[in-house]
């Protein structure tokens, strides 16, 4: 089985940082792109940021282009995003996700718990 296991969340005040982390183990944990989910109270899931397995692709949602940035350290089995500049309409739980291959194309069904960012202003 594959787990995924996110931490970093917490209370941010507008316009301050915070970075994630979502730490992957099992048996498909490797050679795979990864992602960042979110979901706020009332609304659906939504995709936020992905990267390739090497890292050398990245891509994020239009409304946290230029303020987040994904990145990964396969040697630690660990993806972070790191945060800046947050709004309020960042509060959600923030999801990690692997992916199907080694591209974001497509994606497996394995989800993190969650860990829930607050941005209080």
């Amino acid at each position: 089985q594959v787990q995924l296991v996110e931490s970093g969340g917490g209370l941010v005040q507008a316009g301050g940082s915070l970075r994630l982390s979502c730490v992957v183990s099992g048996r498909t944990s490797s050679n795979k792109a990864m992602g960042w989910f979110r979901q706020a109270p009332g609304k659906e899931r939504e995709f936020v940021a992905a990267i390739t397995w090497s890292g050398a692709v990245r891509t994020y949602a239009d409304s946290v282009k230029g303020r987040f940035t994904i990145s990964r350290d396969n040697a630690k089995n660990t993806v972070y995003l790191q945060m800046n500049n947050v709004n309020s309409e960042d509060t959600a739980v923030y999801y990690c996700r692997l992916g199907a291959d080694m591209y974001y194309s497509t994606w497996s069904q394995y989800w993190g718990q969650g860990t829930q960012v607050t941005v209080s202003s």
